[in-house]
Order: C-alpha cells, then structure tokens, then sequence
C-alpha cells in the first residue's frame, strides 16, 4: 500500500470514527433525558460505524500480515486513535446508560 493509499484510509477511519462517536455523544444525551430505547439506537448507530471503521483497519491488518509493506502515515495514526478512544467512549457510554435507568427506577420506586 502507498503512503496515498495509506493516507486515505487513515481519513476515512477518522471519519468514520468521527460519526460514531458523534452517535455515542447523542446517546448519552437522550439517556441523561431519560429516554432510553433512543439512546441505545444512538448506540447500535455508532456499532454500524464502528464495524465499518473496523471493516478498513482489518484490510490494512491482512495486506501487512500477507507481506505487502507500507508506509505509515501519521493520518493513520490519528485514525487508530480516533477508532480506539471511540470504543473506550461507546462502552463507557453504554454503562452510563444502565446507570441513568437505574437511577431513574430509583426515582419512580422511591
């Protein structure tokens, strides 16, 4: 793979990470209004992105392993970056989630 076609993936995994994490922020914002089933298709939008970020990370993975070299660029990087603090996001969100429910349980039993 070229430094071009390296560069070009890392843009498109920032971007695509870019919405997930756009979709896990609106998911914790809905969860923190109390509607729940909204935030979790926020958070299965975000899934969809994430797996298709992933999608273009795992070709990259199979071209070096069957021996293609390539250069790597910093916008790949950046890319990895954005796609793994996401996913940190989207598992911390998804736990916030359940803890707003919960708290919300509280309120209506309390």
């Amino acid at each position: 793979m070229s430094r071009e076609e390296n560069m070009m993936v890392g843009f498109t995994i920032v971007a695509i990470a870019g919405d997930a994490r756009r979709e896990v922020m609106a998911a914790m914002e809905k969860a923190k209004n109390g509607l729940f089933e909204e935030a979790r298709s926020h958070i299965e939008s975000a899934n969809t992105y994430i797996t298709e970020a992933h999608k273009e990370q795992t070709q990259c993975l199979a071209q070096e392993a069957s021996g293609e070299s390539s250069e790597l660029s910093f916008i790949m990087v950046h890319g990895q970056d954005h796609l793994m603090t996401t996913m940190a996001l989207r598992d911390s969100v998804n736990y916030i989630i359940d803890i707003y429910e919960q708290l919300q349980t509280l309120k209506q039993n309390g």
